[in-house]
């Protein structure tokens, strides 16, 4: 299940919903994960899919915490050990948000810079002349995120 956040849900994690496919149709006996905090940072989540594996009959290993869930001992152990991935998601949450809280009252400017006008007007000539999105923005060197707000903008004007 790489690439994507633990904190997102089975629907936005294709390879957590293709794991827990396989094992409902019983393709297997065992799951292994490197750690607890791989299969979710919600405790809710992790004791549902806990729930999920053990009502067909499968076995979760965690390699990190040496954790085997067919024994009761571990499997309390299992659910500890997401209260404590919930409880430092919850930190790593409030950590940032404090830095940006700092950040801002000490008068800093926090996302990207902004555009200058004469980007701005080299982009809107690149569109008017009929260049692509991607060619634009690579052309100028910004992103295509600001070529399509611009020619959004564009296209607003013109209504």
């Amino acid at each position: 299940m790489p690439g994507i956040s633990g904190t997102k849900g089975r629907d936005q994690r294709p390879g957590c919903d293709r794991l827990c496919r396989g094992f409902a149709r019983r393709e297997f006996d065992q799951v292994a994960a490197w750690s607890v905090d791989r299969l979710g940072r919600s405790l809710q989540d992790l004791v549902g899919f806990l729930g999920e594996l053990h009502a067909k009959g499968v076995d979760l290993y965690l390699h990190q915490q040496g954790i085997d869930t067919g024994t009761p001992a571990d499997k309390a152990m299992f659910q500890m050990l997401g209260v404590f991935a919930e409880f430092e998601r919850a930190m790593i949450v409030e950590r940032v948000k404090a830095g940006l809280s700092r950040a801002r009252s000490q008068g800093k400017r926090l996302g990207r810079r902004p555009v200058g006008e004469a980007v701005v007007a080299r982009i809107r000539e690149q569109l008017a002349t009929g260049s692509g999105i991607v060619k634009t923005a690579k052309v100028l060197g910004v992103g295509t995120g600001t070529v399509h707000r611009i020619k959004r903008e564009m296209s607003a004007v013109a209504a």
